[in-house]
């Protein structure tokens, strides 16, 4: 049973557990659009794609449909700790604006972070709108500086992720990512919360979990 096995490798609270299982996460993990199996060796492009989420959720923002990319990267930084959350286990959060220079250039990425289990640098940009191919192309550019004068010898290779309101469908993303050579995922985010009803009846309830973790333990 997913919840539970997740429960007791994390240690997960109570609270924790009812926002897991409310917010869908069985049905949201791995299921980013990646070009993880060409870009990465095994078991590093599994484990990554499997950490990855698709949508995200970000209702504790309590923002406003309308909200700009630079309101939403800063009320997520205001709740780093239910983002951590939302993220998953391994999220070191490393920056905001992270700068990088080049050739007297200089370039701020959005949010950096390092995976402790992954062992590499993910950079994350957000996009208030739709995905647009050349977001792709952008953060390709951003990942190749990251591995070059940021990541150290013994870490793995950079991970990009795209977070935006609408991916347009998976087609769009898998030619977007087609031939680039960096690791990169690309997800939905929602700003409020929503379980669709044929789901919500399949939902495990807390005390079936809680009695699973009891009889384990006995």
């Amino acid at each position: 049973m997913f919840y539970l096995a997740e429960t007791a490798t994390h240690n997960w609270s109570r609270n924790i557990l009812v926002h897991q299982i409310e917010s869908g996460l069985y049905q949201r993990r791995g299921k980013a659009v990646t070009n993880f199996a060409a870009t990465l060796p095994q078991p590093q492009s599994d484990l990554a794609h499997e950490l990855l989420k698709n949508p995200y959720n970000f209702d504790f923002l309590t923002l406003g449909e309308s909200a700009k990319e630079r309101d939403l990267e800063e009320a997520l930084i205001r709740h780093i700790t239910a983002f951590l959350l939302e993220l998953g286990q391994g999220f070191a959060y490393m920056g905001r604006q992270y700068k990088l220079r080049l050739e007297g250039d200089e370039y701020a990425l959005d949010l950096l972070f390092y995976h402790t289990r992954l062992r590499c640098y993910v950079v994350i940009e957000l996009k208030a709108g739709d995905f647009k191919p050349e977001y792709a192309g952008k953060l390709n550019f951003y990942l190749n500086l990251v591995d070059d004068f940021v990541k150290a010898a013994d870490d793995k290779p950079t991970i990009g992720m795209l977070l935006c309101r609408n991916t347009g469908g998976r087609p769009r993303v898998e030619y977007a990512l087609r031939g680039i050579a960096k690791p990169i995922g690309v997800s939905e985010y929602q700003l409020t919360e929503s379980i669709p009803d044929e789901l919500k009846g399949s939902l495990p309830s807390i005390e079936d979990i809680e009695n699973s973790l009891n009889d384990l333990a006995s």
